[in-house]
């Protein structure tokens, strides 16, 4: 039993990875409001090393419509402003000799609906994650000396478990969905 239980315990660790997956990829969709997280993919040249622009910069928000970049250094603006626009996360960066500051357009129409079509295939991604822990779990326990009673048991907890992480992707897509296209 004990072997069926490390089955199954493994099998939920890779869904619980899957999610977090998706939850991490739907914090990259933007949804018209300004969010620091929108600059996270952003590396800066710091001395010749390719560094996530959150270490070399404050990044706040503040308003709905504004991120500011704050760098630490005053002679990396350049490089910070450069490096979002190499980024090409379709934003216009501004330098006032200060700090970067960076207005984020409102969403049309269109933009929304391929946001929401992007979301939806990230959750369709994580539910093949979540598919390929069950079918892994479901080779592990056939190829176990339990009987086949067990096996079966063990077989529809897994199937439970599929099911209710596949539930967890659905919503964490309808709330993202929301709020892509709430105006």
């Amino acid at each position: 039993m004990e072997e069926m239980d490390f089955i199954v315990d493994a099998a939920k660790e890779s869904m619980d990875q899957a999610l977090a997956h998706l939850e991490k990829e739907m914090l990259n969709l933007r949804a018209g409001k300004a969010n620091p997280i929108m600059l996270s993919s952003v590396k800066v040249d710091y001395y010749g090393t390719m560094t996530p622009i959150s270490q070399v910069a404050n990044i706040n928000t503040p308003d709905g419509r504004t991120l500011t970049v704050q760098p630490w250094e005053k002679g990396m603006l350049q490089e910070l402003e450069k490096a979002i626009l190499i980024a090409n996360l379709g934003f216009n960066p501004m330098n006032n000799g200060e700090s970067i500051i960076i207005n984020i357009p409102p969403l049309t129409e269109e933009r929304r609906k391929d946001l929401a079509k992007l979301a939806k295939s990230e959750t369709e991604n994580a539910k093949i994650g979540i598919r390929a822990a069950r079918k892994e779990a479901n080779d592990d326990i056939k190829k176990s000396e339990a009987s086949e009673d067990i096996q079966k048991n063990y077989e529809i907890d897994v199937q439970e478990l599929t099911d209710s992480y596949n539930a967890k992707a659905d919503e964490i897509f309808r709330i993202k969905e929301k709020e892509i296209l709430t105006v």
